[in-house]
């Protein structure tokens, strides 16, 4: 099981934190997917994924970002934004996030882009 701590909703989201939420936002929007996704990696660079329901392949929204950042050359994370219409993110997906560091913020967004719980 992952471990992660829950934090507060924060009041007023980091500038850095707000512009991966608007990210995955926009992923998810452009092909209508049941989930979008963003990380930003330790250099800044952000990465963005939507869910994947092939046949042979499925990955969350937030797992496949990992995965982009991975397939880049990241080797640890900063934070992860994920926005669905789900009430939890699965344990597999933060566990993905997890893997490329501790103490890593995720943040997950309702439909409209505002955050609803960060662990």
């Amino acid at each position: 099981m992952a471990e992660y701590a829950e934090e507060s909703v924060p009041a007023d989201l980091d500038p850095e934190d707000a512009k991966i939420v608007t990210l995955a936002r926009s992923a998810r929007a452009r092909i209508g997917a049941a989930e979008g996704a963003a990380v930003r990696d330790t250099d800044g660079r952000t990465y963005t994924a939507c869910t994947v329901a092939l046949p042979s392949l499925r990955l969350s929204a937030l797992q496949a970002a990992v995965a982009a950042a991975v397939a880049s050359g990241a080797e640890s994370l900063e934070a992860a934004a994920v926005v669905t219409a789900a009430d939890v993110l699965d344990e597999e997906s933060v566990a993905a996030v997890l893997d490329l560091g501790t103490g890593i913020r995720v943040l997950r967004a309702d439909d409209n882009g505002e955050v609803v719980d960060v662990q």
